[in-house]
């Protein structure tokens, strides 16, 4: 299928005197978090000297010790979420726990994220 990409906003809820980042998001159903570059970080004020640490392990099976730094606020089209963010990478990366937050889809056929056409009003969530 190929890359999908998204354009998302992210905000600081913590830091509301700062605007909201636009950003270009590798959308990958193969990972669970929100990951961040160092400079999206920075631009959205998060602390990144007091953030703790999380291991990570990459695609190539490497282990890395990398910030973990929020809260952060995802918004894409009317959904947004707020989510902790891995602090890696030279792009942002949309993973799987942002996309089931706001009930999100990636659509084959267009190759791009969408709002779950079943639940096109509100986010879905099932909690039973």
């Amino acid at each position: 299928m190929g890359y999908v990409r998204a354009e998302i906003r992210l905000r600081n809820p913590k830091e509301g005197s700062l605007r909201e980042v636009a950003a270009t998001a590798l959308v990958d159903t193969g990972s669970l978090m929100l990951c961040l570059p160092e400079a999206k970080a920075l631009q959205l004020g998060l602390d990144l000297a007091g953030a703790v640490k999380r291991q990570v392990t990459t695609a190539d099976g490497s282990h890395h010790l990398v910030p973990y730094a929020g809260p952060v606020e995802v918004l894409f089209e009317d959904r947004n979420c707020f989510v902790g963010a891995l602090i890696m990478g030279d792009e942002v990366l949309l993973g799987a726990v942002p996309m089931e937050d706001m009930d999100l889809i990636v659509s084959p056929a267009h190759r791009k994220l969408v709002v779950n056409p079943d639940f096109p009003n509100f986010p879905h969530a099932l909690v039973k």
